[in-house]
């Protein structure tokens, strides 16, 4: 008897929980959408509305099976897109002004009143002048100088920058091109900061 009225209490406990966690996590999303109100309404529609392959993310916990996988970089290759001029190489000052400008990525800036940065130091160590950076992403201090500045790098970094998820199904890093975040011309400058011998990246 005691047992079954344990095994009661505690269902009724597990009951209440979830039904708070459900409560909570309605609160949370309203919170959220509330907080756009004033701010960056296009970013709030990328986050509220997700496409096919942050669904597919979602559903697999970014942990997708190797076809998933395979079919989610295969259609985000077909959309990357190169410059027309085919330089992919721009002036790496940009760059790295680019790299540590955080606007137009916070839900509080508001939308188009100048150009985005890419907050690339919130993820990623670059130059090693920079004392404070994320380790979300992979270290990125002397890319240019281990990898070499040819073609087929400067055709990589662009793509990965412009979209990830070409190469990598359901990456942590934001696809700044694709989704219009960032200008071609300033995926260049990025790729320049990372790659260009003169970068004190490569120093």
């Amino acid at each position: 008897m005691k047992t079954i009225l344990s095994l009661t209490v505690a269902a009724g406990l597990i009951a209440g929980c979830v039904t708070q966690l459900s409560d909570g996590g309605q609160r949370a999303e309203q919170v959220f959408r509330e907080s756009f109100t004033h701010g960056n309404r296009q970013m709030a529609a990328r986050v509220e509305q997700q496409d096919e392959v942050q669904a597919l993310c979602s559903l697999y916990r970014n942990e997708p099976p190797r076809e998933i996988a395979a079919r989610i970089e295969q259609s985000q290759a077909a959309t990357l897109r190169y410059p027309a001029s085919g330089k992919l190489m721009g002036d790496w000052r940009q760059g790295e002004k680019i790299a540590q400008d955080g606007y137009g990525l916070r839900f509080t800036d508001p939308d188009a009143k100048r150009p985005n940065g890419g907050a690339c130091y919130n993820c990623h160590q670059i130059a090693p002048q920079e004392i404070s950076f994320g380790t979300i992403g992979p270290s990125l201090y002397r890319f240019g100088k281990l990898r070499g500045q040819g073609e087929a790098v400067q055709k990589y970094v662009y793509g990965k920058i412009y979209n990830p998820e070409s190469s990598l199904a359901c990456s942590n890093m934001p696809r700044f091109g694709h989704n219009g975040v960032l200008t071609g011309e300033q995926i260049t400058h990025l790729v320049a900061l990372l790659l260009d011998p003169d970068s004190p990246v490569n120093k």
